[in-house]
């Protein structure tokens, strides 16, 4: 009886304790795909990765036109002319890799124009949600499509320095 008793006193004390948390779903490539000032960087984006890549092609057809030129006459070279050409080519490629991962790499221009670009319009919509969610007094906003995941979450349940605490990490 008294386990019982107490089991009760737990669950009422859990109860108080627990709050409803209220979450909503935004499916957030929907909304953008609706904006128009990400449709123009979108647009803007793929027309100067367009331009870029033309013209690393260019450079790659020049390459193979140099190479073929190279094959026909390889019989009539001497081996000095032979090692400089071969020189020549391999400079050129190694030109146009860099040149590649310049514009396309990582943290490259096109990574770069895209955050100059798409990244206030991303801050802005993240702003919107925000308000949106404080207004209504939401604890989570979660992203339908996944690929962000939590989009906004209420400072109150963020646990991060607790869970710090108890690893004696400051």
């Amino acid at each position: 009886m008294k386990k019982i008793l107490i089991l009760i006193a737990f669950a009422a004390l859990t109860a108080f304790d627990m709050e409803a948390q209220r979450f909503a779903v935004v499916d957030i490539e929907y909304v953008l795909n609706k904006m128009p000032e990400y449709e123009e960087a979108q647009t803007r984006l793929d027309q100067q990765a367009a331009v870029w890549r033309q013209e690393i092609a260019q450079r790659y057809d020049e390459i193979k036109g140099m190479y073929n030129k190279y094959q026909a006459e390889q019989v009539l070279l001497s081996d000095t002319e032979k090692t400089e050409r071969e020189d020549q080519i391999v400079d050129k490629e190694r030109i146009v890799r860099e040149m590649q991962k310049q514009k396309f790499g990582a943290e490259g221009e096109l990574f770069q124009l895209r955050q100059e670009l798409v990244a206030p319009v991303q801050d802005r919509l993240y702003s919107v949600i925000e308000d949106y969610a404080s207004q209504r007094g939401l604890d989570f906003i979660f992203d339908k499509g996944g690929s962000v995941g939590i989009i906004f979450a209420n400072p109150e349940y963020d646990k991060t320095d607790e869970i710090l605490t108890r690893l004696k990490i400051k």
